[in-house]
């Protein structure tokens, strides 16, 4: 099929070539050792986290089922990006169906808004476990925590769908080439001769309206935790109860710090080179993935007294 556009013909599009650092070529061969390594790193702490609260029976509480969801996000959002990127360093296959874009594209927003908002829900566990610990078992059940993963997985399913929905209507010839690693919306919305500004508000709109309202209920209930810890006087709770929670916000500090990083890095784009928010945006697929069951697994203690049982039994 052909298009007429300024007087010429060109052909519809059928598929697209994502094109990595077009003006930094060269780091795509430094690049592409320490990402497979945490690639791997991420798989396998997240695999190892899932079967050690799967196996421990001490492991099966709210929290820890949380925790669960956040590494099968993290898991699908790694297998979803960073196989064919090493793919595009390594062997040069460039090419990406068009329908695995557009999927792709929709699994990258939905599963990031998802991981956000677990964020929330995990904020929201650590906030009545400091601030109504007498109320905490009756509160988060297990009840809870099915009624909050079907909220996260409704919520951000049925606001991210129109994303793909919109950039897969626009009409594309001629131009296939993404000046990216990966299905990004606006990368892939950029290519179509249509008018994109409804691509654009929405993606703006329905980026701070998700990934803005979580992190505001975030620090809402780590302000609220802060005040009900300074007020505790006996030797040790405030220690004890920041020990708690420690974990998630360190973790919580650094998903927000990269997004804000990246977002920055898109203000600026006159100032810094394009491929910088390539970069980041790659490695905001991995770099958390690979962080979080670390994080989990240094600093609970639960976590490594099931793994270290798990190892002795030949796990």
């Amino acid at each position: 099929m052909t298009a007429h556009q300024n007087g010429t013909i060109a052909t519809e599009v059928s598929h697209f070539l994502l094109n990595c650092f077009v003006r930094s070529p060269s780091w795509q061969l430094w690049l592409s050792l320490p990402l497979s390594l945490l690639f791997l790193l991420a798989m396998g702490a997240n695999a190892t986290l899932l079967v050690t609260i799967r196996l421990e029976a001490s492991l099966h509480q709210p929290m820890y089922y949380l925790l669960s969801l956040l590494s099968l996000l993290d898991m699908v959002l790694c297998l979803t990006v960073i196989p064919k990127v090493l793919a595009i360093f390594w062997f040069d296959l460039r090419a990406i169906s068009f329908f695995a874009c557009f999927l792709q594209m929709f699994i990258m927003n939905c599963f990031l808004a998802m991981e956000s908002c677990t964020f929330m829900v995990m904020a929201y566990d650590r906030y009545v476990a400091i601030c109504h610990p007498l109320r905490y078992p009756s509160i988060i059940t297990d009840q809870f925590v099915a009624k909050a993963a079907i909220f996260i997985l409704a919520r951000n399913f049925i606001f991210t769908l129109p994303i793909p929905s919109l950039s897969g209507r626009l009409y594309y010839c001629g131009r296939n080439v993404i000046e990216n690693c990966i299905c990004a919306n606006m990368s892939v919305s950029r290519l179509s001769y249509d008018d994109i500004t409804i691509n654009r508000l929405y993606q703006f709109a329905g980026g701070w309206t998700l990934l803005g309202s979580d992190l505001v209920l975030i620090f809402a209930s780590y302000t609220l935790i802060l005040r009900a810890v300074l007020r505790l006087k006996a030797e040790g709770a405030v220690a004890k109860a920041l020990g708690t929670c420690g974990s998630h916000f360190i973790l919580i500090l650094f998903f927000s710090t990269i997004l804000l990083v990246f977002v920055l890095t898109h203000v600026a784009k006159k100032k810094v080179s394009p491929d910088v928010p390539v970069l980041l945006n790659v490695l905001h697929h991995v770099v958390p993935a690979a962080l979080n069951p670390i994080v989990y697994g240094v600093r609970t203690q639960e976590i490594k007294q099931g793994i270290q049982r798990l190892l002795k039994k030949g796990w």
